[in-house]
């Protein structure tokens, strides 16, 4: 799960450097952003979800088929035991905080990928996003990893 961190950051670095380099904030504000630094930003957003999950739903699925085998449960009492697995208060929590950084991301690409002259301290924002984005979905995947793997100790 650290290389997805490491591939975020290099995104960002990538988005920043293109909008004139260095990532102090006083730099970032003398520079200006074109529309598409900012719409790679949010597309780079996007695929490191994709990717997130594309490296970490087939093991997860497979721990859950693990679980239902182990416990002997039918198609019917497996849907209903392995809820909990994927939605509880706390990934709900995850949920919600992954929501608002996207509305953010998203609204804050579009505000720079509209605005003539946007300065590059937005593109900064969109990353400081895009890592607590990150962040979030790394902990939250961690998270329901520990409780099936607890589970499966039982």
């Amino acid at each position: 799960m650290g290389g997805v961190s490491h591939r975020v950051a290099c995104a960002f670095a990538a988005a920043v450097v293109a909008c004139g380099g260095g990532y102090s904030r006083a730099r970032a504000a003398d520079a200006t952003c074109t529309k598409e630094d900012f719409e790679a930003v949010v597309e780079a957003a996007s695929k490191n979800l994709r990717d997130l999950n594309s490296a970490n739903r087939p093991a997860f699925q497979e721990k859950l088929r693990e679980l239902k085998t182990k416990r002997k449960w039918t198609y019917d009492e497996f849907m209903q035991k392995a809820t909990p697995f994927v939605r509880d208060d706390k990934t709900a929590i995850y949920d919600k905080t992954s929501d608002e950084l996207l509305s953010e991301i998203s609204s804050m690409g579009q505000a720079g990928a509209r605005s003539g002259t946007a300065d590059c301290a937005l593109v900064l924002e969109l990353r400081a996003r895009m890592k607590a984005l990150t962040d979030t979905q790394v902990a939250k995947w961690r998270y329901m990893f520990e409780k099936l793997d607890a589970e499966l100790t039982k």
